[in-house]
């Protein structure tokens, strides 16, 4: 009955689920692609959820030893895309409150700015942290992960600008922070072998993707798979996410 479930048969097998949010905030009046938005008090009753059914709320580097295997427990790790005051303001306290750790990935050019790549789609601008808060995310044990410089779409420009904007969001902020940068996020999780190779030669341990899935012990941790979590989902839907094969199954 369990394997059926999703529940691996040896807890040494368990799939390890890498949360994605964006935005911990109401979504304003006509924004669009609402689905980025988790309101403050749903992400409270999901950290809530996580503690409750035994996961440790980790950041991608606390999870390395389990992605590979040199560790066991039940962890799920919580990362955060492009570096919103939001996730600070709302998203910190709640993660401090239940001694969980978290990834932001941070567009190193944007700091103390706002998503210029994707404002006018989405009909918002919404506000990034500053380069002090950044440094108060950081100095309350949670991590920093570099997400670009610009947040471009790797695939569509040259080599070298690619290369620029991977290695160079990562010598951004740990000039920034006064420690390594080890984790990578894909802008719009679009990344190849070129993008992988880039990201592997700039000297980050691990990346992640947007693409859909329960991450394991074995997978390429510069591709990590990950699971989105909507502020349009039903309540339903994260146990289903962490618990089941539900994420594990190819998009119609």
């Amino acid at each position: 009955m369990w394997c059926a479930l999703g529940f691996p048969k040896h807890p040494e097998m368990r799939p390890i689920p890498i949360l994605m949010y964006h935005n911990i905030e109401l979504a304003p009046p006509g924004a669009r692609l609402r689905s980025l938005y988790v309101s403050p008090r749903r992400f409270a009753r999901q950290m809530r959820l996580l503690a409750w059914a035994g996961y440790r709320g980790v950041s991608l580097a606390d999870a390395e030893p389990y992605l590979r295997g040199a560790h066991q427990g039940k962890v799920a790790v919580i990362t955060f895309d492009d570096g919103y005051r939001d996730n600070l303001q709302h998203a910190l306290p709640v993660l401090q409150q239940w001694g969980f750790s978290a990834t932001c990935f941070v567009v190193s050019g944007a700091l103390g700015d706002c998503n210029r790549w994707d404002a006018a789609e989405l009909g918002v601008e919404k506000p990034m942290m500053t380069a002090a808060e950044l440094r108060q995310w950081a100095d309350a044990g949670m991590e920093v992960g570099a997400h670009t410089r610009s947040h471009v779409r790797l695939p569509q420009v040259a080599a070298a600008e690619a290369q620029a904007e991977i290695a160079g969001s990562k010598t951004d902020l740990e000039a920034l922070l006064g420690r390594d940068v080890r984790s990578f996020c894909y802008p719009y999780g679009d990344g190849g072998p070129r993008e992988r190779d880039l990201v592997a030669a700039s000297g980050f341990a691990m990346a992640v993707s947007t693409r859909r899935g329960r991450a394991r012990v074995g997978d390429d941790l510069l591709t990590l798979p990950r699971i989105s979590v909507g502020g349009h989902h039903l309540p339903h839907v994260l146990p289903l996410q962490l618990w089941t094969g539900y994420e594990d199954r190819p998009r119609a």
